[in-house]
């Protein structure tokens, strides 16, 4: 079995690769590529996967290249992870919409329009470059924004399923709360990618009991600090959000506070430092302490399980993925990307069914979708009107004043990322 990790020079690759390692038997891998532009950090991170790989006694082989072309060659699944301009541009991204009073994220919002624009015409590059040299290799991606990317490549024709770690972070938390171990606990977890809800926390399987009233419960201000939301909220919808539901239930409040300290993309960019060289000391044969800071975490775990799934070597049965709607929130087009729990094989995803949806949660469903249907027309044709429409349907832009404002900074920051501009 061959996998190919395109954007492995992250600094997030050594978490993947710990979990390669670990979970050998459920996704044997025989050659690993690692695949990026940046040859000095390909060869720090190659250097530590291949000691990783060696400490724990896995016999796959790991190369590094900087062609793209002969990385995905004869490769079965290839997971994207790569990050168009580098922390420079998600710098940007958190910091320009802060101007007009917007929440600055690298993922959603104004920011995350800019992060689809510059993402979207590479990775469905890459796509399409797979499919010449290898049309049945599935793609995994784990790139932002995961639902907008994902549609992309789906609507293209590729064999594409979207990941994102939101769910299994959940899943582990949950997990250790109420003592059981992870595999024990199921979600009911709905929604688009960086805009979902648990609506249920079960035990034993998708049909076992729901606990989640007991979680909150017992355990609701846990939660409720994880999610920097107070525990009333919780309380009152009864449900667990995301930490990125934050971003709209409390904006006025985040937009102070980003406005106030360094951008994470500054933290991150220092950590990265950091990270790197820790990577170049040839005696580190483990992922350091430091990574789990970094984000992604259980990345890994879910990659490897779907990976496994994808490609007829077993794997949870049920996983939460990014895939086409196909009739599972009715008040959705058929190929609007959902994230929600799935039946998972070599054929691809299934969505399982989702009982109606409180209007509190399908409207903004409804709404963001919209937004994507906008941005994906921009990402792909281009144009000032078409950001301008995007940012305009956006529930956290939603004035023609932000929204003219923001065109105008999203096309001076990202100029040279858009053919068109």
């Amino acid at each position: 079995m061959k996998l190919t990790v395109v954007g492995g020079g992250s600094t997030y690759t050594p978490e993947l690769i710990d979990g390669f390692a670990r979970l050998r038997d459920t996704l044997p891998i025989e050659e690993l590529v690692l695949v990026d532009p940046a040859a000095d950090r390909l060869d720090l991170v190659g250097g530590l996967a291949r000691r990783i790989f060696a400490k724990q006694g896995h016999p796959g082989r790991i190369t590094t290249t900087s062609d793209l072309d002969a990385g995905v060659q004869g490769a079965d699944a290839v997971l994207l992870q790569l990050r168009v301009g580098g922390q420079a541009a998600r710098e940007r991204d958190e910091t320009w919409p802060l101007e007009c009073g917007c929440v600055g994220q690298e993922t959603t919002g104004a920011g995350g329009l800019a992060k689809a624009l510059r993402t979207v015409p590479v990775v469905l590059d890459i796509a399409e470059r797979v499919r010449r040299t290898n049309p049945d290799a599935w793609i995994i991606d784990f790139t932002n924004p995961v639902g907008i990317v994902t549609r992309a490549l789906l609507q293209a024709g590729h064999k594409a399923v979207g990941l994102c770690n939101v769910a299994i972070g959940f899943q582990r938390k949950f997990a250790a709360l109420l003592g059981v171990a992870p595999g024990e606990v199921h979600l009911d977890h709905v929604g688009l990618n960086h805009l979902t809800w648990e609506l249920g926390v079960r035990l034993g399987g998708p049909d076992g009991a729901n606990v989640l009233p007991k979680l909150l419960a017992e355990h609701g201000d846990a939660v409720a600090d994880d999610l920097h939301l107070p525990r009333q909220v919780l309380d009152r919808l009864g449900v667990v959000p995301s930490y990125y539901l934050r971003y709209y239930y409390a904006h006025d409040e985040v937009v102070r506070e980003l406005g106030s300290k360094p951008s994470r993309a500054a933290e991150v960019a220092e950590m990265e430092r950091r990270l790197l060289k820790m990577y170049g000391d040839p005696a580190l044969d483990e992922k350091p302490e430091l990574l789990a800071e970094r984000g992604g975490a259980f990345y890994s775990e879910a990659a490897v399980d779907l990976a496994a799934s994808l490609l007829g070597n077993g794997g949870s049965p049920v996983q939460v993925v990014n895939t086409y709607n196909n009739g599972t929130l009715p008040f959705l087009a058929d190929d609007a990307v959902i994230e929600v729990q799935a039946r998972v094989d070599a054929s691809g995803a299934v969505p399982l069914a989702v009982p109606d949806l409180d209007p509190l949660y399908a409207g903004l469903i409804a709404h963001v979708t919209a937004y994507e249907d906008l941005a994906l027309e921009a990402a792909l044709r281009g144009g000032r009107d078409r950001v301008f429409r995007a940012l305009l349907a956006h529930p956290l832009v939603g004035q023609y004043e932000h929204a003219e404002g923001l065109t105008d900074r999203l096309i001076a920051h990202n100029r040279e990322h858009l053919a068109w501009a």
